[in-house]
Protein backbone atom coordinates (compact mmCIF):
# COMPACT_ATOMS: atom_id res chain seq x y z
CA UNK A 1 0.00 0.00 0.00
CA UNK A 2 1.43 3.54 -0.85
CA UNK A 3 2.14 5.49 1.85
CA UNK A 4 2.32 2.46 4.57
CA UNK A 5 4.88 2.79 7.51
CA UNK A 6 8.10 0.24 6.40
CA UNK A 7 10.06 1.35 10.02
CA UNK A 8 10.14 0.66 13.40
CA UNK A 9 11.03 4.66 13.75
CA UNK A 10 8.22 7.30 14.84
CA UNK A 11 8.81 10.18 12.19
CA UNK A 12 7.21 12.72 14.17
CA UNK A 13 4.85 15.43 12.62
CA UNK A 14 5.73 19.39 12.90
CA UNK A 15 4.91 20.45 16.64
CA UNK A 16 4.25 23.99 17.52
CA UNK A 17 5.70 23.02 21.11
CA UNK A 18 9.68 23.49 20.85
CA UNK A 19 9.30 27.26 19.54
CA UNK A 20 6.48 27.97 22.32
CA UNK A 21 8.47 26.46 25.02
CA UNK A 22 11.75 28.49 23.89
CA UNK A 23 10.02 32.17 23.61
CA UNK A 24 8.50 30.92 27.29
CA UNK A 25 12.13 29.82 28.64
CA UNK A 26 13.23 33.21 27.16
CA UNK A 27 10.71 35.67 28.68
CA UNK A 28 11.42 33.54 31.87
CA UNK A 29 14.88 34.53 31.38
CA UNK A 30 14.48 38.01 30.62
CA UNK A 31 12.24 38.17 33.23
CA UNK A 32 14.05 36.90 35.99
CA UNK A 33 17.39 38.93 35.13
CA UNK A 34 14.88 42.29 35.49
CA UNK A 35 13.27 41.02 38.88
CA UNK A 36 16.84 40.81 39.98
CA UNK A 37 17.34 44.76 39.06
CA UNK A 38 14.28 44.95 41.72
CA UNK A 39 11.90 45.14 38.34
CA UNK A 40 8.01 44.52 39.50
CA UNK A 41 7.58 44.35 35.61
CA UNK A 42 10.42 42.03 35.44
CA UNK A 43 8.86 39.42 37.97
CA UNK A 44 5.65 39.94 35.81
CA UNK A 45 7.22 38.17 32.92
CA UNK A 46 9.28 35.72 34.55
CA UNK A 47 5.74 34.73 36.28
CA UNK A 48 4.14 34.85 32.65
CA UNK A 49 7.50 33.05 31.44
CA UNK A 50 7.18 30.13 33.84
CA UNK A 51 3.34 29.52 33.15
CA UNK A 52 4.38 29.24 29.45
CA UNK A 53 7.21 26.48 30.43
CA UNK A 54 4.81 24.59 32.13
CA UNK A 55 1.89 25.18 29.54
CA UNK A 56 4.48 23.81 26.83
CA UNK A 57 5.17 20.82 29.49
CA UNK A 58 2.13 20.05 29.42
CA UNK A 59 0.39 20.18 26.15
CA UNK A 60 4.02 18.51 24.71
CA UNK A 61 3.80 15.42 27.39
CA UNK A 62 0.28 15.17 26.45
CA UNK A 63 1.17 15.05 22.85
CA UNK A 64 3.65 11.61 24.06
CA UNK A 65 1.11 10.00 25.65
CA UNK A 66 -1.14 10.16 23.23
CA UNK A 67 0.90 8.28 20.55
CA UNK A 68 2.34 6.35 23.37
CA UNK A 69 -1.63 5.30 23.46
CA UNK A 70 -1.92 4.81 20.13
CA UNK A 71 1.29 2.66 18.89
CA UNK A 72 3.86 4.98 17.62
CA UNK A 73 6.32 3.70 20.33
CA UNK A 74 7.47 0.84 18.99
CA UNK A 75 10.40 -1.00 20.86
CA UNK A 76 12.97 0.68 18.85
CA UNK A 77 11.37 4.52 19.53
CA UNK A 78 10.95 2.93 23.55
CA UNK A 79 14.85 1.48 23.22
CA UNK A 80 15.77 5.50 22.31
CA UNK A 81 13.57 7.00 25.08
CA UNK A 82 15.80 4.81 28.01
CA UNK A 83 18.51 6.09 26.02
CA UNK A 84 17.36 9.60 26.76
CA UNK A 85 16.37 8.57 30.11
CA UNK A 86 19.77 7.89 31.14
CA UNK A 87 21.58 10.21 29.35
CA UNK A 88 19.43 12.92 31.59
CA UNK A 89 20.09 11.40 34.66
CA UNK A 90 23.86 10.76 33.94
CA UNK A 91 23.37 15.07 33.50
CA UNK A 92 21.73 15.08 36.55
CA UNK A 93 24.60 12.90 38.68
CA UNK A 94 27.17 15.92 37.55
CA UNK A 95 24.90 18.58 38.36
CA UNK A 96 25.10 16.99 42.05
CA UNK A 97 28.96 16.14 41.50
CA UNK A 98 29.34 19.62 41.82
CA UNK A 99 27.86 21.05 44.79
CA UNK A 100 29.57 17.81 46.55
CA UNK A 101 32.58 18.94 44.81
CA UNK A 102 32.42 22.60 46.58
CA UNK A 103 31.48 21.16 49.68
CA UNK A 104 34.54 18.52 49.67
CA UNK A 105 36.67 21.74 49.25
CA UNK A 106 35.76 23.85 51.63
CA UNK A 107 34.97 21.10 54.28
CA UNK A 108 38.69 19.04 53.13
CA UNK A 109 40.56 21.99 52.92
CA UNK A 110 38.91 25.11 55.49
CA UNK A 111 40.78 28.31 55.08
CA UNK A 112 41.80 30.92 57.63
CA UNK A 113 38.30 32.83 57.03
CA UNK A 114 36.09 30.30 58.72
CA UNK A 115 39.02 29.33 61.31
CA UNK A 116 40.98 26.61 59.27
CA UNK A 117 37.98 24.20 60.74
CA UNK A 118 34.89 22.25 59.69
CA UNK A 119 32.00 23.01 60.20
CA UNK A 120 33.01 26.91 60.64
CA UNK A 121 33.24 27.62 64.20
CA UNK A 122 29.98 28.89 65.68
CA UNK A 123 28.07 26.38 63.16
CA UNK A 124 25.71 23.95 65.25
CA UNK A 125 25.00 21.21 62.39
CA UNK A 126 21.93 19.02 62.70
CA UNK A 127 21.72 15.79 64.56
CA UNK A 128 21.91 13.45 61.77
CA UNK A 129 20.09 10.70 63.63
CA UNK A 130 16.70 12.83 64.44
CA UNK A 131 14.82 13.80 61.42
CA UNK A 132 17.93 13.41 58.81
CA UNK A 133 17.21 9.41 59.46
CA UNK A 134 13.73 9.66 59.69
CA UNK A 135 13.96 11.56 55.68
CA UNK A 136 16.45 8.78 55.20
CA UNK A 137 14.26 5.74 55.88
CA UNK A 138 11.45 7.42 54.01
CA UNK A 139 13.35 7.51 50.44
CA UNK A 140 14.05 4.07 51.07
CA UNK A 141 10.75 3.10 51.76
CA UNK A 142 9.31 4.71 49.00
CA UNK A 143 12.17 3.20 46.67
CA UNK A 144 10.70 -0.30 47.66
CA UNK A 145 6.98 1.09 47.03
CA UNK A 146 7.59 2.33 43.76
CA UNK A 147 9.88 -1.43 42.81
CA UNK A 148 6.38 -3.03 44.11
CA UNK A 149 4.32 -0.52 42.08
CA UNK A 150 6.56 -1.66 39.02
CA UNK A 151 6.05 -5.39 39.64
CA UNK A 152 2.48 -5.09 40.22
CA UNK A 153 2.06 -3.20 36.50
CA UNK A 154 4.17 -6.12 34.92
CA UNK A 155 1.97 -8.74 36.22
CA UNK A 156 -1.07 -7.03 35.35
CA UNK A 157 -1.83 -5.97 39.08
CA UNK A 158 -3.61 -2.78 38.72
CA UNK A 159 -5.27 -2.00 42.10
CA UNK A 160 -1.54 -2.82 43.47
CA UNK A 161 -0.22 -0.47 41.34
CA UNK A 162 -2.43 2.45 42.21
CA UNK A 163 -2.23 1.48 45.84
CA UNK A 164 1.38 0.93 45.74
CA UNK A 165 2.32 4.32 43.89
CA UNK A 166 -0.50 6.32 46.56
CA UNK A 167 2.15 5.34 49.43
CA UNK A 168 5.07 6.12 47.37
CA UNK A 169 3.53 9.92 46.70
CA UNK A 170 2.46 10.17 50.14
CA UNK A 171 6.25 9.46 51.57
CA UNK A 172 7.31 11.95 49.14
CA UNK A 173 4.87 14.67 50.44
CA UNK A 174 6.39 13.96 53.98
CA UNK A 175 9.36 14.11 53.13
CA UNK A 176 9.26 17.22 51.74
CA UNK A 177 7.31 18.42 54.80
CA UNK A 178 10.10 16.67 57.39
CA UNK A 179 12.58 19.08 55.31
CA UNK A 180 10.57 22.15 55.02
CA UNK A 181 10.40 21.59 59.09
CA UNK A 182 14.18 21.21 59.07
CA UNK A 183 15.03 23.69 57.03
CA UNK A 184 12.99 26.09 59.54
CA UNK A 185 14.85 25.38 62.56
CA UNK A 186 18.25 25.55 60.84
CA UNK A 187 20.69 27.84 63.29
CA UNK A 188 22.71 28.58 60.67
CA UNK A 189 22.06 31.29 56.92
CA UNK A 190 22.93 30.54 53.40
CA UNK A 191 24.35 33.49 52.16
CA UNK A 192 27.31 35.68 54.23
CA UNK A 193 24.74 38.91 53.50
CA UNK A 194 22.62 37.26 56.22
CA UNK A 195 25.40 36.22 58.60
CA UNK A 196 25.84 32.43 57.00
CA UNK A 197 29.41 31.28 55.57
CA UNK A 198 30.36 28.35 52.73
CA UNK A 199 28.46 25.73 55.39
CA UNK A 200 25.42 27.21 54.70
CA UNK A 201 26.03 28.10 51.11
CA UNK A 202 26.69 24.28 50.66
CA UNK A 203 24.74 22.72 52.83
CA UNK A 204 21.37 24.33 51.37
CA UNK A 205 22.63 24.23 48.02
CA UNK A 206 23.50 20.19 48.15
CA UNK A 207 19.95 19.62 50.01
CA UNK A 208 17.74 21.80 48.76
CA UNK A 209 18.64 20.81 44.64
CA UNK A 210 17.64 17.58 46.07
CA UNK A 211 14.56 18.54 47.72
CA UNK A 212 13.66 20.08 44.33
CA UNK A 213 14.35 16.65 42.80
CA UNK A 214 12.24 15.12 45.04
CA UNK A 215 9.21 17.44 44.63
CA UNK A 216 9.57 17.10 40.70
CA UNK A 217 9.86 13.10 41.62
CA UNK A 218 6.33 13.53 43.48
CA UNK A 219 4.73 15.33 41.06
CA UNK A 220 6.28 12.75 38.31
CA UNK A 221 4.37 10.17 40.50
CA UNK A 222 1.08 11.69 40.90
CA UNK A 223 0.63 11.84 36.98
CA UNK A 224 1.67 8.56 36.41
CA UNK A 225 -1.00 7.53 39.08
CA UNK A 226 -3.33 9.91 37.40
CA UNK A 227 -2.82 8.12 34.29
CA UNK A 228 -2.95 4.73 36.05
CA UNK A 229 -6.62 5.66 36.84
CA UNK A 230 -7.33 6.23 33.36
CA UNK A 231 -6.11 3.37 31.79
CA UNK A 232 -3.11 3.69 30.51
CA UNK A 233 0.50 1.56 31.12
CA UNK A 234 0.26 -1.93 29.66
CA UNK A 235 2.65 -4.68 31.14
CA UNK A 236 4.61 -4.76 27.51
CA UNK A 237 4.55 -0.59 27.34
CA UNK A 238 5.13 1.77 30.20
CA UNK A 239 7.95 3.92 29.88
CA UNK A 240 6.32 6.55 31.32
CA UNK A 241 5.99 5.28 34.67
CA UNK A 242 9.08 3.14 34.10
CA UNK A 243 11.22 6.27 33.98
CA UNK A 244 9.68 8.29 36.77
CA UNK A 245 10.76 5.49 38.87
CA UNK A 246 14.37 5.79 37.39
CA UNK A 247 14.29 9.48 38.07
CA UNK A 248 12.92 8.40 41.88
CA UNK A 249 15.10 5.57 42.63
CA UNK A 250 18.34 8.13 41.81
CA UNK A 251 16.77 10.67 44.17
CA UNK A 252 17.36 8.16 46.47
CA UNK A 253 20.72 7.29 45.94
CA UNK A 254 21.61 11.05 46.25
CA UNK A 255 20.27 11.77 49.31
CA UNK A 256 22.54 8.32 50.63
CA UNK A 257 25.21 10.60 49.92
CA UNK A 258 24.37 13.51 51.27
CA UNK A 259 23.03 11.76 54.51
CA UNK A 260 26.58 10.07 54.80
CA UNK A 261 28.45 13.22 53.82
CA UNK A 262 27.24 15.92 54.42
CA UNK A 263 24.77 15.12 57.77
CA UNK A 264 27.49 12.47 59.75
CA UNK A 265 30.63 12.97 58.42
CA UNK A 266 30.05 16.76 57.99
CA UNK A 267 29.49 17.52 61.46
Amino acid sequence: MAGAKTHDYHILPPSRWPFVGSMAALTMLIGAVFWMRDSSAGMWAFYIGLAGVLFTMAGWWSDVRTEANTGDHTPVVQLHHRYGMLLFIASEVMFFVAWFWAYFNAALFPNAEIGSTWPPQGIETFDPWHLPLINTTILLLSGTTVTSAHHALIHGDRAGLKWYLWITVALGILFSCIQAYEYSHATFAFSVANGGNIYGSTFFMATGFHGFHVFVGTVFLAVCLLRAYRGDFKPQQHFGFEAAAWYWHFVDVVWLFLFIFIYVLGR
